[in-house]
């Protein structure tokens, strides 16, 4: 892979560093200064002409500054002559902004796609987006992995014999029913309505839950507060056990620790998709690594090989 250049903006560098690892390349370092104004400046610290460049940057919190510095890091790679640039993009937070549910309100999926673009992204390589139209949104090449594989091998330690996978939506009720084939188990989802960022009213869940052990399935996992109001649906339907799984594990405003404190929940897990601080983590959480997964798609995508072997069913 001596064509290969990757590069980490400040959002993940562990995980950069464990790709990097699996590929057996090294990690670039890049040089981020911030002037008296508060303006930001970004320069690649290694050779990136004619050469096909990687720029690893998932959009965790704080989401704006680690927006600015990818497209300042693009920039750089198109102003350096790299012959392709990737911007390897584990989470995209602005995905849940895909449409206009309410007058006079901006789409946020689709402008910050093309800011990407714009500043220079040849390619991107993102996990579980959350709706299949963002995908949509970019006008280059979009690969679009998922962690289910990774999930899946997880659950497969435990008896899955009375086990049910639920979405806590309608919505996500696709990549659920996908969750649970690989597991081989039933599929149920609740049927959900948002009020506001924070306020959700789950009125039922269809299928089987009585006396099951159920996992619990999201993209991911913000506030919590949908997860605190399925748990209630599911304590009344009386599941067995719960267990609660994601691939985005954000836990803002002490999620994680309220979902931990639940009584009934045996783990959550999720995925290193974005950081999680060490201050912050409970005993029940997992964390799942998708570094093999990521460096394996950029080794296809270098060696210009398909990337949808990666769906494959293991």
């Amino acid at each position: 892979m001596r064509d290969i250049a990757v590069f980490s903006g400040s959002a993940h560098p562990e995980l950069a560093a464990e790709i990097c690892s699996h590929l057996g390349v090294p990690l670039h370092p890049v040089r981020i200064q911030r002037f008296a104004n508060d303006c930001l400046e970004v320069q690649l610290q290694a050779n990136c002409r004619e050469r096909d460049v990687f720029l690893i940057q998932p959009l965790a919190p704080p989401v704006q500054e680690n927006l600015v510095e990818l497209l300042l890091m693009l920039d750089a790679a198109r102003g350096a002559s790299a012959a392709r640039t990737t911007v390897v993009m584990p989470h995209y937070a602005y995905a849940r902004s895909d449409k206009k549910d309410t007058p006079r309100i901006s789409i946020g999926g689709r402008l910050v796609a093309d800011l990407l673009v714009t500043a220079g992204a040849n390619r991107v390589l993102a996990m579980t987006l959350h709706s299949p139209q963002v995908h949509g949104f970019f006008g280059v090449p979009v690969d679009h992995l998922h962690a289910l594989r990774e999930l899946a091998a997880h659950f497969r330690q435990f008896d899955l014999s009375n086990a049910t996978v639920v979405s806590p939506d309608l919505g996500n009720a696709k990549e659920a029913a996908a969750f649970a084939r690989l597991l081989g188990v039933p599929v149920a989802a609740g049927a959900k309505q948002r009020f506001a960022d924070d306020r959700v009213t789950i009125s039922a869940v269809i299928g089987d839950i009585a006396g099951r052990d159920v996992i619990i399935l999201d993209d991911e996992i913000a506030k919590g507060s949908t997860v605190i109001e399925l748990l209630d649906r599911l304590r009344e339907l009386k599941a067995r056990t719960i267990r609660v799984a994601c691939t985005h594990g954000l836990f803002a405003s002490g999620a994680l620790k309220r979902i931990g404190d639940q009584p009934d929940v045996l783990e959550i897990v999720c995925t290193n998709t974005v950081p999680i601080a060490k201050e912050e983590r409970v005993p029940k959480l997992v964390i799942l690594s998708i570094a093999p997964a990521l460096a394996d798609a950029m080794s296809r995508i270098h060696d210009g090989e398909s990337v949808s072997a990666l769906f494959d069913a293991p």
